[in-house]
Formats: C-alpha cells, structure tokens, sequence
C-alpha cells in the first residue's frame, strides 16, 4: 500500500512540474502582450485571466465604454418585455465563455479570499445572493480592465472617478 501511495506522490509532484513549466510559457507569452502586467494588478485577474483579457482587448478602442465591453462578455442581465414593460432577467450570456468564466471565478475567489473588501461588495453581500454579487464584481473586473488600457492607466485600489465639469453643473440645475 505504501508503493502505491508513494508512486500516486510521485504523480502528483510530475503533475505540479508539468504545470509550473506551463504557468512559466504563459509568463513568457504575457511579456509580449504589454497590458497583461497592468491587467494583473486588478484583484481577481490573474495569469490566464490577464493574458486572456490583453489579447481580447487590444487597445480597447473596440467598445466604446466598459460597459459595452462587459456586455460583450455576457456579464449582463438580458433585457425583454413587451407593451412597453421591461423585464431584466438572468445573465444574457452572450459574448466568449472562456473570458465570462476566468473573469466569474476570479471574482469568487476575491470575495472568498480577500482580506480587505471593498465597503460596496460588503454591503452588496449583506443584500444579494452570492453568486449575483460575484457576477456583480466579475462585470466591474470587466469594465476596470477596459478602462485600464483604454486611457492607459494603472491600477488604483483607492481611484474614484470625477464626472466631468459640465455633468456636474447639469446635475445641480436639475
């Protein structure tokens, strides 16, 4: 029973090996997509996920808000009704799966794993069910890394945006 067990170890090691080698290509192949490293920053997104969003993006002028990327990946609720009664549903589900579930699962792990949460996602799991709160997180993941390589930032936990100067005249005439 002993060998047996020994020869199972052994696998297991030969396996983590394997995946090492394979974590280390990914690694020489992230280097090439320059917003991988900037991507990587943004709690939930990791190697593949990274690489996965760097090539997808490009230089973010596809879509012209993180919200129309979100969308794109299927991160949204689908829209349908008749008589002029919308009704907001499950996830649309639409756009590329692989992207949906690295972006989905990074964010369960952040709810799951982080020590310090955002004051919104606590809050939001307080009102919601888990699994809406993760894809919740999954689509700002999305719209953040969107925002990152369009306007070629890097990533601030603390950074809040400011509406522009004529928004902000127009919400206090209203």
């Amino acid at each position: 029973m002993q060998r047996l067990i020994d020869g199972q170890l052994d696998t297991l090691k030969d396996i983590e090996r394997r995946i090492d080698g394979l974590e280390a290509q990914i690694g020489e192949q992230q280097r090439q997509l320059p917003k991988a490293d900037t991507l990587r920053q943004v709690p939930g997104i990791g190697l593949l996920g990274a690489t996965a969003l760097a090539a997808t993006l490009g230089d973010g002028s596809a879509w012209k808000s993180g919200r129309e990327f979100s969308a794109s990946l299927g991160l949204v609720p689908a829209h349908s009704g008749t008589g002029g009664k919308a009704r907001i549903g499950h996830l649309s589900k639409r756009g590329d799966p692989y992207l949906r579930t690295l972006l989905i699962h990074g964010a369960r792990s952040v709810i799951q794993h982080a020590k310090a949460k955002p004051k919104w996602l606590e809050q939001l799991l307080t009102r919601r069910p888990l699994n809406v709160v993760v894809v919740a997180l999954a689509n700002k993941m999305a719209r953040t890394a969107w925002a990152l390589v369009a306007h070629g930032r890097d990533y601030q936990r603390e950074w809040k945006s400011t509406p522009p100067k004529g928004c902000v005249a127009q919400a206090a005439a209203a």
